[in-house]
C-alpha cells in the first residue's frame, strides 16, 4: 500500500510542481503572446502516464526477463550441498532483513550477481557460477547479503519512481520544446508540422541521456547502502573481501540493463553514467564505516 501511495503521490506532485512553477514564472503567458497555444495541464498528465508507465511495466516483468535473458536455473529442489548452502544463507538473511523468502538462482557467467522483482516479498536473488567458482563461501554470503540489502532497501521500487518522474520531464518538456518551435520558429498554428515531430524526438533523445545521468547517480547512492546493508547481514570484513575479489575479475558478466542497477558489480560505464561507484570508493566506505 505505502508503494501504491507513494508512486501516486508522486505522480500528483511532480505535475503539481510543474504546473506551480509555470504560472509564478508567467510562462503561460508569454505562450499565449506568441501563439503557443500548448493545453500544459493535459500535456502534464499524458507526460507523467507515459513516463511512468515505461518504468513500471519493466518493472513487473523484471523476474520474468531475468529469468528468460539470463537463463537462471531456480533452486527449488537443491540438489546438492552448494545448493542447500545457498538456501539456507539467503532464507536466513532474509529473515534477519525482514522480508519475504525471495527465489533464488544460479545462471552461468564470470563473478556477478543481482536482485530483481516488483516487491520486496517477491523478489529473485541470483548469482553466476562465476562467482561460485572464484569466491569463498564468506565471500558469496557477503554477496548474497548485498543483493538481499538491495531488495530490503526497496531499490527498485524506488529507482522505478525516479526513471518515472525524470521519464516524465523528458516527454514533457521535449513536447514543449518541439510545440514552441512549431509555432514560433515555422509559425504552424493548426496542428503539428514536420518540424514539432524532428524537434520533439532529437529533444527527447538528449533530455533522456542528461536524465540516464540522474537515475544513475541515485543508482551509486543506493550501491553503498547495499554495501552496509551487506556487511551488516554477513560482516564487514567478507563485504570488503569479496569487493577486492571482484576487482580481481578482467570481464565480469554484463547485465541486462534493466538489473545492473542492482548487480554486485556494474556493467562497465564510468563517471557520470556508471550504475556502480568504482570499487576503490565502495572499499574505502566500508573501511571507514560509512
Amino acid at each position: 500500500m505505502m508503494r501504491i501511495l507513494l508512486f501516486l503521490g508522486t505522480n500528483i506532485a511532480i505535475i503539481a510542481l510543474i504546473s506551480i512553477t509555470f504560472r509564478l514564472l508567467g510562462l503561460d503567458g508569454i505562450l499565449a503572446q506568441n501563439n503557443v497555444d500548448l493545453d500544459m495541464q493535459a500535456l502534464l498528465v499524458y507526460s507523467a502516464v507515459i513516463g511512468f508507465s515505461g518504468s513500471f511495466i519493466s518493472l513487473f516483468l523484471s523476474k520474468f526477463m531475468a529469468k528468460k535473458t539470463m537463463g537462471v536455473h531456480l533452486i527449488e529442489q537443491p540438489q546438492n550441498q552448494d545448493e542447500h548452502w545457498l538456501l539456507n544463507t539467503v532464507q536466513r538473511q532474509a529473515q534477519a532483513a525482514g522480508i519475504g523468502m525471495p527465489e533464488v538462482g544460479i545462471f552461468q557467467g564470470a563473478p556477478n550477481a543481482f536482485a530483481t522483482g516488483w516487491n520486496k516479498n517477491n523478489a529473485l536473488v541470483a548469482v553466476s557460477t562465476g562467482l561460485l567458482q572464484t569466491m569463498t563461501r564468506d565471500e558469496v554470503e557477503a554477496v548474497l547479503a548485498h543483493e538481499v540489502s538491495h531488495v530490503a532497501n526497496g531499490d527498485m521500487v524506488t529507482l522505478t519512481l525516479i526513471q518515472g518522474v525524470v521519464n516524465t520531464f523528458v516527454v514533457f518538456l521535449s513536447r514543449v520544446i518541439g510545440h514552441l518551435v512549431d509555432r514560433v520558429v515555422f509559425k504552424v498554428e493548426r496542428g503539428h508540422g514536420p518540424a514539432f515531430w524532428i524537434t520533439s524526438l532529437v529533444a527527447q533523445f538528449v533530455l533522456g541521456i542528461l536524465a540516464s545521468i540522474i537515475v544513475m547517480w541515485f543508482s551509486r547512492r543506493r550501491e553503498y547502502r547495499a554495501d552496509a546493508g551487506g556487511a551488516s547481514l554477513s560482516s564487514r570484513q567478507s563485504m570488503i573481501s569479496a569487493l577486492r575479489r571482484l576487482k580481481e575479475v578482467n570481464d565480469p558478466q554484463p547485465l541486462p540493463d534493466e538489473m545492473a542497477a542492482f548487480g554486485i558489480s556494474g556493467a562497465g560505464l564510468k563517471e557520470l553514467f556508471a550504475s556502480h561507484p568504482p570499487l576503490d570508493d565502495r572499499i574505502r566506505a566500508l573501511e571507514q564505516g560509512r
